[in-house]
């Protein structure tokens, strides 16, 4: 576990440098600009102590950029001065763990600094718990809709791929919860009979009763999503992806939702056959003007080379990473795999079992990635 010390007097830095780091992976930072480049280029450190009187930022402030900059790290406070007020600030800006005066024993720092890894420790364990409940949670909702609707399931799968292509184009840092909106967001269409997604992809018109049915999908996804912890961003994203209005609408589409509403318009199209001129001049009226930076990214992603080849491959052939360009049925005329669905090594083994009993075709039109060329 790392611990950074930082103090504007050498001595006192030199003083703890002998007594602990013998016992901790130490780091020392003289002052606090030292300390935050410290924290950038070393971190992250389970626990971070700051003496309280420093010139230019005193430990107060110090350490209320570090928690904005390392949220989980432990921090503590240590001053020669026996200020309440100081110590009054130190706990409620900076969240302080201890408060240590000067002179401090090494005996009183190391138990301190023992309680705080340990701390660290609690949280991260707590960290991980929740991540990993995130995943299982994931992956259970997105496997049932692989079962339920091979369709809704290929659907996301192609949203999400257009999504992260787009924000790979804008830069975005940080786009988990996009990637996750793309994923789940035909989650919802559990809810809705086979016979009304097969119309709707297929661009059938769907009676008045079907219309209502396949829109209450969002509202489905939005309510299994909202029972997963720290998913609200997501919810956000994907209850608004049947909210594709035009600027004027009195209740506007948030900033959040709008790519995914791009994307599933043009999915729309592109399923359809339409090519990719003539859906994006579609799409142009309504989105140049709502998010004309968006669809500018959107268009310039659509147009440029996504790194896949057409081929006809026959089964040996394919391989994890590839992408299908077409549906594929059994004897029994029933979905399998649907266009647009990445091979993952368990799907290449579930077509391996089943051309054991089925009938598949011989060769398999996919996309192939350029690297693997």
């Amino acid at each position: 576990m790392k611990i950074l010390v930082v103090d504007d007097e050498r001595h006192i830095l030199d003083s703890l440098r002998r007594g602990l780091m013998r016992r901790y992976d130490l780091t020392t930072a003289e002052g606090p600009e030292e300390g935050l480049a410290a924290l950038h280029s070393l971190g992250p450190f389970a626990v971070v102590i700051s003496d309280l009187a420093m010139p230019g930022m005193d430990g107060v402030k110090f350490l209320a950029k570090v928690k904005d900059i390392s949220p989980l790290s432990v921090r503590m406070m240590l001053t020669g001065h026996g200020d309440f007020e100081s110590s009054v600030a130190a706990v409620n800006e900076g969240n302080i763990f201890r408060f240590l005066t000067k002179p401090c024993p090494v005996d009183a720092i190391i138990r301190a600094i023992d309680a705080g890894i340990e701390q660290y420790r609690l949280v991260m364990a707590e960290k991980e718990l929740l991540r990993g409940t995130l995943r299982g949670c994931i992956k259970v909702l997105i496997d049932i809709l692989n079962l339920v609707s091979p369709e809704a399931f290929s659907r996301g799968e192609r949203i999400k791929r257009l999504m992260m292509h787009v924000l790979k184009r804008i830069g975005m840092a940080n786009p988990l919860k996009y990637e996750l909106a793309g994923m789940l967001s035909q989650i919802g269409m559990v809810a809705v009979p086979q016979e009304i997604i097969f119309k709707r992809f297929r661009g059938m018109e769907l009676s008045p009763e079907e219309a209502q049915i396949y829109r209450m999908h969002a509202t489905v996804a939005s309510t299994l999503l909202s029972q997963i912890p720290r998913m609200t961003d997501v919810v956000e994203i994907v209850g608004h992806q049947i909210d594709c209005m035009n600027a004027s609408n009195e209740s506007p589409l948030p900033e959040s939702a709008r790519l995914l509403n791009i994307c599933l318009q043009y999915d729309d199209l592109d399923q359809l056959g339409v090519d990719k001129e003539a859906a994006i001049d579609n799409l142009r009226p309504q989105w140049a003007a709502l998010a004309p930076e968006l669809f500018k990214a959107f268009e310039e992603t659509v147009f440029s080379d996504d790194g896949y080849v057409p081929r006809f491959l026959s089964f040996k052939d394919i391989l994890p990473g590839m992408i299908l360009r077409q549906d594929i049925f059994d004897e029994g005329n029933t979905l399998i795999m649907a266009k647009g669905q990445e091979i993952t090594e368990i799907a290449r083994l579930r077509l391996s079992k089943l051309r054991e009993s089925f009938r598949l075709p011989d060769e398999i039109n996919v996309l192939v990635p350029l690297r693997s060329e």
